[in-house]
């Protein structure tokens, strides 16, 4: 009987050894995906409070490209967002300002070829303005300009000039795209709607264009806008930019094309100007 239970145990020890597997000989499934714009609701979101530093440190060599999301509950979105790789080399650094981080979230795509790496967001706002991060490894298989349409572009900007792109109403967001040949990029880009009136407006650094170039959408509700590149950099460093749009609504229901009257809206019942 011992004999019996002793082998029937023995035959039962590779399935129960096989439950026990090591985290390590498990395939992992990874989430690298194609970038498709801002997310929602694929990673976590972190909350940054103002004056605070977060970082997000990818030690797979593995991951040669990084999708950053910064958005408000509507209050302005002021940040800086720098690439570590390595002790104090920083190839890639944005300063970004939005005047309303709901209406107009940031999202950017950050290259990270030669891990590891460290992506470092600090909200410079005050304590009242706090935002959301979300920092996420995407695919890296295509080019940023894979399945880009530029509606402008690619254009050379020379340094020390601007360039402006208007997009039509019904143009949701746009996509711009800002690469050198291997020389530093040095840059900023506005989004206007109305005359000098600055909606988001993003400054940038890049020790090399061509392999950490910079990729940005920027959405565009409402109408007149219009995006502003200026090269900051010196007449020795041109860079070359390409800005189209991304994704597209209509603007024909009846309340879109009802006029505005002294800055009120025909939809609320006010039409007074006083």
């Amino acid at each position: 009987m011992k004999f019996g239970s002793a082998l029937s145990l023995l035959f039962l020890l590779p399935s129960v050894v096989e439950g026990f597997v090591t985290p390590s000989r498990v395939p992992a499934t990874t989430s690298l995906s194609a970038f498709d714009g801002p997310r929602s609701s694929a990673i976590p979101e972190v909350t940054v409070q103002g004056g605070s530093l977060k970082t997000w440190t990818f030690k797979s060599h593995a991951v040669e490209r990084v999708q950053v999301v910064l958005k408000t509950e509507g209050r302005p979105l002021d940040a800086d967002v720098e690439l570590w790789a390595g002790p104090d080399n920083t190839p890639h650094k944005i300063r970004v300002y939005v005047e309303n981080g709901s209406s107009r979230p940031f999202s950017t795509v950050l290259e990270t070829p030669r891990g590891p790496n460290t992506v470092a967001i600090r909200n410079i706002g005050q304590m009242e303005f706090p935002m959301a991060a979300q920092v996420e490894a995407v695919s890296s298989e295509e080019a940023l300009d894979g399945e880009m349409r530029p509606t402008h572009g690619p254009m050379t900007i020379q340094g020390g000039a601007l360039r402006t792109f208007p997009f039509d109403p019904m143009v949701d967001s746009v996509q711009v795209l800002l690469r050198t040949d291997g020389r530093p990029l040095n840059a900023r880009v506005e989004l206007l709607q109305g005359p000098n009136n600055n909606k988001q407006v993003i400054e940038l650094y890049t020790e090399d264009g061509l392999d950490r170039p910079f990729y940005a959408i920027l959405e565009t509700p409402g109408n007149g806008n219009v995006v502003r590149i200026v090269n900051t950099a010196t007449v020795e460093f041109p860079l070359t930019c390409s800005v189209g749009a991304y994704r597209t609504g209509r603007r024909d229901s009846f309340d879109d094309m009802q006029p505005v009257i002294s800055g009120y809206g025909s939809n609320n019942g006010n039409f007074s100007p006083y």
